[in-house]
């Protein structure tokens, strides 16, 4: 079942750049939520994220398909090349499943992680702190301006 975007925002920032999705919801924890025709979220990471693992090479999940599930659970988890991240929930309701696509095509995560690359879907609502498009960008810019800072901080010692 293919998701359908009709309009996205571009997002730029230092050497970051990236086309947000109008009608997603976002966690801080820099994962986006789609609504789908039958009810359910699909949940994956949004290019920032995918940029900070790196090239995405494994994941797994440990929950089971119609476990309860709350935010901030751990579901499974996720490794690129640069890191290996836990996958929390960011929905209260119950876990659908994950993407079976990824098993044969994990490249789906880092090629189309705003499409193909979901990494589970959950029925439920999402979590209080996912907020639209706007304020993810505020998010974003904090959060690159802190790296940046590092980088300036650690360029002086």
């Amino acid at each position: 079942m293919a998701t359908t975007r009709s309009q996205t925002r571009l997002y730029k920032r230092s050497h970051f750049a990236t086309q947000l999705p109008l009608d997603y919801v976002y966690s801080p924890s820099h994962c986006w939520m789609a609504r789908q025709e039958d009810g359910f979220w699909r949940v994956g990471l949004t290019r920032f994220a995918t940029r900070m693992l790196g090239e995405t090479v494994d994941h797994g999940f440990q929950v089971e398909r119609g476990a309860s599930v709350e935010p901030g659970k751990i579901l499974g988890w996720i490794e690129g090349f640069k890191a290996i991240s836990d996958l929390y929930c960011t929905a209260t309701g119950r876990f659908d499943d994950s993407n079976p696509e990824l098993k044969e095509k994990i490249t789906l995560v880092d090629k189309d992680c705003y499409g193909a690359g979901w990494l589970y879907r959950i029925e439920g609502t999402p979590d209080s702190n996912c907020v639209d498009v706007s304020d993810y960008v505020k998010i974003l810019d904090k959060t690159i301006d802190r790296i940046l800072e590092k980088q300036k901080g650690d360029e002086i010692e």
